[in-house]
């Protein structure tokens, strides 16, 4: 979670939210609610922050290794009070393109072993394989079982592989059988048998394109469009064509739409803006790209089209797609 921001779990009881860990005030941690984690608070054993004042538990903080950072307010314990003339007014989509900041798709992320040299690797962002996660199952609700070409760039090697994978048929210009590129080159593994490649003429190749604040009104023959999302509002944006949006966290989307020339690599101080450092582009992950599969799998069965055959086939095979690499 962002500074600032919120979420609410759709699926929770009501009144789940998570808030950012320093966005939490009032509060002391429980230590003897903190046993059975590895390297920090994982809250399996319920609430571990009490209430500074009155010792009520109110919330359980996770900050534990391979865990997102977050505090989950205990539905129970807490409820909403309105504060008037504190709040100030979201940013418009205007402002978060002006000022937003694009999430990088990859992190360094530390080792266990500092002293052995090098004291970090290069990842896929956690984030940008979340939001692949759902994305990648709104863009199968909307292809409606046909196959789906998207854009060229960053978007081609987050979405094209498991797209081509996962959907019937080959499209243009893709490889025969679709599939023989599709194993990892660091794991063996087996795709499920593939459906029949064979598609009425009239099942043609969907089209998606990015859209949202800063770029041109898609074509008529756009068929989906990859939106962001207020990081403040949680609002969709809305595109000016008869298109079926695909939601994406806006750091991601703005990095898809206006990517940067490289990554830099991390240095102390800063340098004035649209100044560029010429160091050599950052080392980028040995391993193609792959969704999250437990988000694919959670936003995939909270979609209508979920209830299709051809759907259903992705979701029973999900294990064979992640041992074969795909996620």
């Amino acid at each position: 979670m962002e500074a600032g921001t919120f979420a609410v779990d759709p699926d929770g009881a009501p009144g789940s939210v998570v808030l950012a860990p320093g966005d939490v005030r009032g509060t002391r941690l429980l230590p003897e609610r903190a046993a059975g984690s590895c390297c920090g608070l994982d809250g399996a054993e319920g609430p571990n922050m009490a209430c500074a004042t009155c010792g009520l538990p109110v919330a359980s903080r996770i900050d534990d290794c391979s865990l997102w950072q977050a505090v989950w307010l205990a539905p129970g314990a807490v409820r909403p009070v309105l504060v008037d003339d504190t709040a100030a007014p979201p940013a418009t989509w205007a402002e978060l393109l002006e000022e937003g900041e694009g999430t990088p798709p990859f992190e360094p992320i530390a080792t266990w072993a500092p002293g052995s040299g090098r004291d970090h690797f290069w990842s896929w962002s956690p984030r940008w394989e979340a939001a692949a996660g759902q994305a990648l199952a709104h863009l199968l609700a909307a292809s409606e079982g046909r196959p789906v070409s998207v854009p060229d760039g960053w978007c081609e090697q987050v979405f094209q592989r498991a797209l081509d994978a996962l959907l019937p048929g080959p499209r243009p210009g893709g490889l025969p059988g679709a599939r023989s590129h599709l194993l990892p080159a660091n794991g063996p593994g087996e795709l499920p048998e593939a459906r029949p490649g064979a598609l009425p003429a009239d099942r043609v190749v969907r089209l998606a394109v990015l859209a949202g604040p800063g770029l041109p009104v898609p074509d008529a023959g756009a068929d989906i469009v990859l939106v962001p999302v207020h990081p403040q509002t949680g609002e969709t944006w809305t595109p000016d064509a008869a298109a079926h949006p695909v939601p994406l966290p806006f750091g991601v989307w703005r990095w898809l739409a206006f990517p940067r020339p490289h990554l830099t690599l991390p240095a102390s101080g800063g340098l004035p803006d649209g100044v560029l450092r010429d160091d050599p582009p950052a080392p980028r992950p040995r391993s193609l790209f792959r969704a999250d599969p437990g988000v694919f799998r959670h936003a995939l069965a909270r979609l209508p089209a979920a209830r299709s055959p051809w759907f259903r086939e992705i979701s029973e095979n999900l294990a064979q797609y992640v041992r074969a690499g795909l996620f």
